[in-house]
């Protein structure tokens, strides 16, 4: 494919994205950033793939940072998902898991 047609793919894949992602209700953002961390999951193997391929340096150095940027997404996301979750817990559960 060329450049405009892999930018014009990228713009309407960003476009399609933001409009789903605004129409998203609260309750279900939780579930939906669980599921979103596991296809960044997905992303990181992929970029741990790419980064050791070793084909050119582009490649490597290119995989390398997507496997930091994936890294970076995964953690976030398990982070923000359990204190998202910690709000929805009685003082008994948070008593028994010692916070």
């Amino acid at each position: 494919m060329t450049f405009v047609q892999n930018l014009t793919f990228f713009v309407l894949a960003a476009f399609v994205g933001y409009e789903i992602i605004t129409k998203i209700p609260t309750n279900l953002h939780t579930p939906l950033m669980s599921g979103a961390n596991a296809i960044s999951g997905i992303t990181l193997i992929g970029s741990v793939v790419v980064a050791g391929s070793g084909s050119t340096t582009l490649a490597t150095t290119l995989g390398f940072l997507a496997v930091v940027m994936a890294t970076i997404n995964v953690v976030g996301g398990y982070l923000v998902t359990n204190s998202m979750l910690d709000q929805f817990r009685s003082g008994d559960d948070r008593k028994r898991r010692g916070d």
